[in-house]
Order: structure tokens, then C-alpha cells, then sequence
């Protein structure tokens, strides 16, 4: 599809890429851009890439598809840093779960020349680096393409499109604002409420907590994989993405209050309603084969 592939960042998303990427052969050459050098070892030790560098200007000067796959924090530090260097008719992509922001901070920096199709691959587990990808991240999941205009580039839009149904995914184009709020409840906020529920276990007593840990249950066990989930990038989302997150968190905070209530009065009839009524999304998560998070094939 591309004669030269540029990623940069080799996290979870980045290195599941670059393995499909390979696994598909989507590009002549894969070229990994990283600021670590350690990563730029790893990468090559592995097998992941063609080339490696530290110089972010010179991985993307040859590239037909550029790749961002850096925390959404460092956007505006590898935006400024790639702009002179981008090749006339070159695809910028970046696969961050915050869209409006995305396109705040790195749409300055992209060439008249260069089209920028901002993607969110709704797939990921807990793991980062880049020993943590497999090629089947993607397979039977969304991709989500928030194009600044879809008819000024319908070209790069197809073209992307494209590459994701290779990577096996699913894809869906949307609003940048609409997909920020989606994405708000479906996996910013259950984040959110992950880490703070572990942090509370965390801050009791050490012989509760102790026995906490050793008798984890199904509910426990998977907020603690949740709350695993790379600090950084979950710091720059919950930032980068504060307003849709601070508006549901109230209605979540609402909604509690209600269950307190309930709790509290002994609302019987109340309480079996409302976890009748919830239980219905999960078994709509399940019709729709979004349950089951891939898992890498050896």
C-alpha cells in the first residue's frame, strides 16, 4: 500500500502495528522513529522494523505514511518536531484516544502539502513497550477516522480507510467532538474509576489490603488490569479529553448518589429495575463481538 511506513513510538499500539504491518507486507520499508534509543535496540532485536532511529526529522523524511503513536502529552514536541521534514503527498496519522486535541496541537504543524487523517484504533490491553504488541490487536475492531474535512482529502481518507481493513479492523468515520464524548464513557471514565478504586485499596490498612489482594474476585481482579494500564498515557488522556471526561464523571456521580439513596432506604424494586436495565448493555457488548479482547498468536 506505502513504498516507506514511519512509526513513532513503539508502545503497545505502535509495535502491534509495525507486526501487522510486516505480517501484511503493507509497506516496502518499516521504519521505526523513537527518541529512546533502547526502544530503537529493542525494535531491531525483534525484528519489527527495517530501520531504526533516534532522529525523528530523518525517520519521516522518506515516508509516504507517517505513523504517531506517542502519549497525546508529547503531540505538540514530535509535531514541531517532524514539520520541515514531511515529503510533499506524505499521510500524517496519529491513533490517540483524544481526537479534538489531536488535531488542536498537530494540525499546525502539518504541511499544506501533507494530509493529516486523525485514527483511534479502539483496541489495547494493559501492557506497553514494544515487546507487549501482537499483529491481531485489531482484528474485529473499530477504527475510528476523525478527518478535519473528509471531502477536501477523500483520497487520504479512502487510503486510510484501506490500510485499517488490512490491520483487520472495522471503520467508522465520526466527529471529532462526538467521538471525544463516546470515548469519555466507554473507556476514559471506566479507566478513571478503575484507578480510583484501586487507589482506595491501596490506602487501607496493610493487613485489609493484603487480604484484599489474596481473595480478589472476578470485579477486583479486572480493575486491577485496568488500573495496570500505562500511567502517562492515561494521564494525558484524562487532561487532554477534561471536559467530556468532568461532564460524564457528574453524571456518573448523580447516578451514584441515586444507588446510595436506594441502598440506603431499602428500595428493593429500585435497585433490581435499574441492574435489570444495565445488565442489557452487556449482553449488547456481547452480540456485538466487542467482549473479548485478541489474543496475540505465537
Amino acid at each position: 500500500m506505502f513504498d516507506t511506513i514511519t512509526v513513532i513510538g513503539f508502545g503497545l499500539i505502535g509495535s502491534s502495528l509495525a507486526r501487522k504491518i510486516k505480517e501484511q507486507s503493507l509497506c516496502k520499508t518499516l521504519i521505526c522513529a523513537d527518541r529512546e534509543e533502547s526502544v530503537c535496540k529493542t525494535v531491531m532485536h525483534l525484528g519489527l522494523a527495517d530501520q531504526a532511529t533516534t532522529n525523528l526529522e530523518e525517520g519521516v523524511q522518506h515516508a509516504d505514511l507517517v505513523i504517531i503513536a506517542v502519549p497525546v502529552g508529547a503531540y505538540e514536541h514530535v509535531g514541531a518536531a517532524i514539520s520541515q521534514s514531511l515529503k510533499s503527498g506524505a499521510i500524517v496519522m496519529d491513533v490517540g484516544s483524544v481526537k479534538e486535541n489531536a488535531i488542536l496541537t498537530l494540525a499546525p504543524h502539518i504541511p499544506e502539502n501533507v494530509s493529516f487523517i486523525p485514527a483511534h484504533p479502539i483496541a489495547g490491553t494493559e501492557n506497553s513497550g514494544p515487546e507487549s504488541g501482537f499483529s491481531n490487536l485489531f482484528e474485529g475492531r473499530w477504527a475510528i477516522l476523525t478527518p478535519i474535512d473528509k471531502e477536501k482529502d477523500p483520497k487520504a481518507v479512502e487510503k486510510i480507510s484501506e490500510f485499517w481493513k488490512a490491520c483487520g479492523s472495522m471503520v467508522e468515520i465520526m466527529d471529532a467532538k462526538h467521538h471525544d464524548r463516546v470515548l469519555g464513557i466507554t473507556s476514559h471514565l471506566p479507566h478513571l474509576i478503575a484507578y480510583t478504586i484501586v487507589g482506595t485499596a491501596t490506602n487501607l490498612e496493610e493487613d485489609t489490603k493484603s487480604e484484599v489482594i489474596k481473595y480478589s474476585a472476578g470485579g477486583f481482579r479486572d480493575f486491577t488490569r485496568i488500573a495496570a494500564s500505562d500511567p502517562t498515557m492515561w494521564r494525558d488522556i484524562f487532561l487532554s479529553n477534561k471536559d467530556a471526561v468532568l461532564d460524564i464523571l457528574q453524571r456518573f456521580n448523580e447516578d451514584l448518589t441515586e444507588l446510595q439513596k436506594a441502598i440506603r432506604n431499602g428500595e428493593s424494586d429500585k435497585l433490581f429495575e435499574y441492574l435489570t436495565e444495565t445488565s442489557a448493555i452487556r449482553k449488547a457488548v456481547i452480540e456485538a463481538k466487542q467482549e473479548i479482547p485478541p489474543a496475540p498468536i505465537e
